[in-house]
């Protein structure tokens, strides 16, 4: 075996392993539609999620975290937590008051939809809820990660992390429309876009996101072979 076959071998089974995740997301997205009654309204959405769950676990996947001392791994572990608590409280998933779509009476809650969007998971209280939508806790938890390793290396690229805040503009509806409601006066128009493309937005976002965080540009990234 010469030396280039050694080093493309493992790409060439990493790009294959990949393109299996991707033909079977898609069989799912096909079947759930041909063995239940549901419709895709944007057939682009159905696949958005695999855009999340695949570049998340990718990123995740490929991060070492430098050896951390006891400090700064409970300083890394406190600021990935609370990163991913603002994230899932920004995107609706966790909160005091439960929104209208949920049951109000409290419990728990399952909704089918389709793969990567469902099956969902909600659950009511008196005074709080929580909502578990797949590919959300997967994104943002892979963002967290990410934040996680950044901090190990160094404290002040953590800052870096909250342009992941930004993935959430599809999902925090009512900040994002009441912004540009202000800025544009009102206008129907402006709003209806951010609506439009929310979730387009939201993902490209979200990519840019993982990206950043994990080649961390300014930072440096940890190797573990070193």
């Amino acid at each position: 075996m010469n030396v280039s076959t050694r080093i493309t071998t493992p790409i060439a089974a990493e790009i294959a392993l990949w393109l299996w995740v991707v033909v079977a997301e898609l069989l799912l997205v096909i079947g759930y539609f041909a063995f239940t009654s549901a419709e895709p309204t944007t057939l682009r959405y159905a696949f958005y999620p695999f855009v999340w769950i695949n570049v998340g676990c990718w990123a995740v996947l490929r991060t070492t975290p430098a050896p951390p001392d006891r400090r700064s791994r409970w300083l890394a572990v406190g600021i990935a937590v609370a990163y991913f608590i603002a994230l899932a409280a920004v995107a609706g998933l966790i909160g005091v008051r439960a929104p209208s779509g949920l049951d109000q009476n409290g419990g728990f809650r399952v909704v089918m939809a389709s793969p990567g969007w469902g099956p969902a998971v909600a659950y009511t209280a008196s005074s709080a809820y929580l909502v578990v939508v797949p590919y959300l806790v997967i994104g943002y938890g892979s963002l967290a990660y990410l934040v996680y390793a950044t901090v190990l290396e160094a404290a002040e690229a953590a800052v870096s992390g909250l342009l992941g805040l930004a993935s959430c503009v599809g999902c925090a509806f009512p900040v994002i429309t009441s912004l540009v409601a202000g800025l544009a006066g009102g206008s129907s128009a402006l709003t209806a876009a951010v609506y439009a493309f929310s979730i387009d937005i939201s993902t490209v976002v979200f990519v840019l996101a993982v990206g950043l965080l994990y080649w961390r540009p300014g930072f440096g990234r940890y190797d573990s072979r070193r």
